[in-house]
């Protein structure tokens, strides 16, 4: 069975396509780019940062301002732009936030929490002056009950994870590789109008049982089953309904862990004597990471971090080390390092206040949530070994029930009628 699914995926790619999953991009068919800020400075992991580089900004003027704004096509101090959906002032006095900065900067916006890349909650300014290309589709519908499916870079040869999914703003970062695309499960707020193909849930439905019919099972079931490739994730669908079933409990399990708490759920825990704690204190201005396999502990100059399993620290994302690079991003923002070919004495420096307890924290919570989803692999190699030998959900039955092809229209964002947002200097707009 397996070697005759073999030689027809073969031959089916001979095609450019493949008849034992659906690509992505077929199932989900809406997907916004990664955004682009255009700056550095703009995002980081130290919210009080970002609110001393924006005082140091509108303080400045001239020419002053300009180099510290660090201008580019899309953006400069005198560009006015349409506030961000849900972010705008009007009403409450001028309408800050949409005039030219240059003229009019305004209060400091409240740094908002983003997901940078796979597993780094950071922070952005949410202002639209400061930002190339914030994608206000993303911004227009993330809500309270939106969750975003995240494709990785695609790295021949690499372990880890195909996508990622978290209720925060995502900005599509990749660690290496060609950045993957941001799926929004609806395609309007309140959770409404789900980001399928059409007619996929009726299929479910009557294949696989009502019970598990619902767009967050559809979603837990891809993050279960996602496989990567060079043309992007490629999701097979089971005939049977308990290789169905075994997958969504799994995806749930996934999402719980990647949602951190969020939604009403559980921080994650490892159990008690395998919990990661601080046994010496982290440096102010720590230089360097290193694992000590045999004593499981993170070491940080004079800092220690115990028990850390091996599978957590060996975690990778696009074949890159995600403990190691979030670390890095911190102990670079914790001495104003900045990136290469950027002024010594540009934003980015602004801020640097050393190592924070916050930080210790969410590595802590970093830790733990990659053994926890490191755990859940024999599972997701088990459900692929079963996809392996059950029957898949043809692309003619799909074809026949009228999902293939998905429409052009269901490909761009759907129209939020009613709703009024502020453009630039102000003025209004209907959408």
């Amino acid at each position: 069975m397996a070697a005759r699914r073999t030689a027809a995926a073969a031959t089916a790619a001979g095609s450019g396509e493949d008849s034992t999953s659906l690509e992505l991009d077929e199932l989900m068919p809406w997907s916004v780019r990664p955004l682009r800020t255009g700056r550095s400075w703009v995002s980081g992991p130290d919210p009080a940062a970002l609110r001393a580089r924006w005082e140091r900004l509108a303080a400045a003027e001239g020419a002053e301002q300009e180099r510290l704004f660090r201008p580019s096509r899309s953006r400069t101090p005198h560009t006015p732009v349409a506030a961000l959906p849900g972010r705008s002032t009007a009403g409450a006095g001028a309408a800050a936030g949409t005039g030219r900065f240059a003229r009019e900067p305004g209060a400091c916006p409240a740094p908002v929490r983003i997901l940078h890349g796979p597993f780094d909650e950071q922070w952005l300014l949410p202002d639209h002056r400061l930002i190339d290309a914030a994608r206000p589709e993303l911004w227009r519908v993330g809500d309270g009950r939106q969750l975003f499916a995240v494709e990785h870079g695609y790295v021949p040869q690499t372990a880890g994870p195909a996508l990622s999914v978290t209720h925060l703003l995502p900005d599509g970062h990749s660690p290496a590789g060609r950045p993957g695309r941001i799926r929004p499960l609806y395609r309007r707020p309140d959770a409404t109008d789900p980001n399928l193909a059409p007619g996929f849930l009726d299929v479910v439905r009557t294949r696989l049982g009502p019970q598990e019919a619902g767009p967050e099972s559809v979603l837990a079931w891809i993050l279960a089953a996602a496989l990567p490739s060079p043309s992007g994730c490629r999701i097979p669908l089971p005939a049977d309904a308990e290789v169905w079933a075994a997958g969504v409990e799994l995806g749930r399990e996934l999402v719980r862990l990647q949602l951190r708490g969020a939604r009403g759920g559980e921080r994650p825990r490892l159990p008690g004597g395998r919990r990661p704690y601080v046994r010496a204190a982290l440096p102010a201005r720590p230089t360097g990471i290193v694992y000590d396999a045999e004593a499981e502990a993170l070491v940080i100059g004079d800092g220690r971090i115990s028990p850390v399993p091996a599978r957590a620290w060996e975690f990778t994302v696009s074949g890159v080390r995600v403990l190691e690079l979030w670390f890095g991003r911190r102990a670079a923002a914790a001495v104003g390092a900045v990136p290469e070919g950027v002024e010594a004495d540009g934003l980015e420096v602004v801020g640097a206040r050393g190592w924070t307890p916050e930080w210790t924290s969410e590595l802590l919570e970093l830790i733990t949530v990659l053994a926890l989803l490191d755990g859940l692999r024999p599972r997701q190699e088990a459900l692929r070994a079963r996809l392996e030998r059950a029957p898949l959900i043809s692309r003619d039955e799909l074809r026949a029930a009228g999902v293939l092809p998905v429409p052009a229209s269901l490909r761009r964002p759907a129209s939020v009628l009613g709703h009024q947002e502020e453009g630039p200097e102000g003025q209004f707009a209907l959408l």
